[in-house]
């Protein structure tokens, strides 16, 4: 479909979802939401994308939060819904098989930030800048933040940032594990995609990897082992799962087909 908001790229096996609104520093309009929906799932149904990126258009914003002209309009029900649907939209980003990296080129601010916590692993630009900040337009993280951010950095660290509003340097973002790496603003696509190519070259059990980690999150310790127990099975149900092997025996490089 064609995008008013953003754009969906493709570079060989990586899909690249880019914000596209940098005069609004790439905040999000529920016309936006509803593309990187279907930016998503054409992602995910496409047979050769295998891993993507989440970034902004821009040298200012990878996503700088919501449209407040959007929120100033909502009914608690309106909003109520609204969270309920972002939420079903990012689950969905965490449930796809493909790998998200979020390439954060700028400020990752509210809605910005829960983006990039859904993402699977955050490349931070040097001039990146990361905060939930809802609290200073006094609402609250509404599409997961107190959900992902206290699981990713502790509870501590979280409270402190979503009670405050605090917005992080990238450094310290990097320091606290809220993002993976911080690299030369001039090189953020260019790690970003290297990263993306790596993983995409890799066997199918990567993908039953990331749906292991997502699925046995959601259970008790006991029953997410056993869990994990049933999709490390499938690992060797694939073809690269053969493959791999014997690439190894043979002492050669492993062609993997994610099959």
């Amino acid at each position: 479909m064609g995008y008013r908001n953003l754009m969906l790229e493709k570079d060989g096996s990586v899909g690249i979802i880019r914000v596209n609104r940098p005069e609004v520093r790439n905040v999000f309009n529920w016309e936006t939401w509803m593309e990187f929906e279907e930016a998503l799932k054409e992602l995910h149904q496409d047979p050769e994308l295998r891993t993507g990126i989440v970034t902004g258009t821009g040298d200012e914003a990878f996503i700088a939060g919501a449209d407040l002209h959007m929120l100033k309009v909502r009914t608690p029900g309106m909003a109520m819904e609204a969270s309920k649907k972002a939420n079903e939209i990012l689950l969905f980003m965490e449930s796809m098989e493909e790998v998200m990296i979020a390439a954060i080129n700028g400020w990752a601010l509210g809605g910005g930030c829960e983006i990039a916590l859904a993402c699977d692993l955050r490349i931070a630009s040097e001039r990146a800048r990361i905060g939930q900040t809802e609290v200073r337009v006094g609402i609250m993280p509404g599409y997961g933040g107190n959900v992902r951010l206290t699981r990713l950095i502790g509870y501590g660290r979280a409270k402190e940032m979503i009670f405050t509003g605090k917005i992080l340097h990238a450094e310290e973002a990097e320091k606290i594990g809220l993002v993976n790496r911080v690299v030369p603003h001039e090189r953020l696509m260019e790690e970003a995609m290297t990263l993306a190519q790596e993983i995409a070259r890799g066997p199918a059990a990567i993908h039953i990897a990331k749906k292991a980690m997502f699925q046995v999150n959601q259970l008790p310790f006991l029953e997410a082992l056993r869990r994990d127990s049933e999709l490390y099975g499938d690992v060797y149900r694939t073809e690269d799962f053969k493959e791999g092997v014997s690439a190894f025996l043979e002492k050669r490089k492993p062609v993997f087909k994610n099959k």
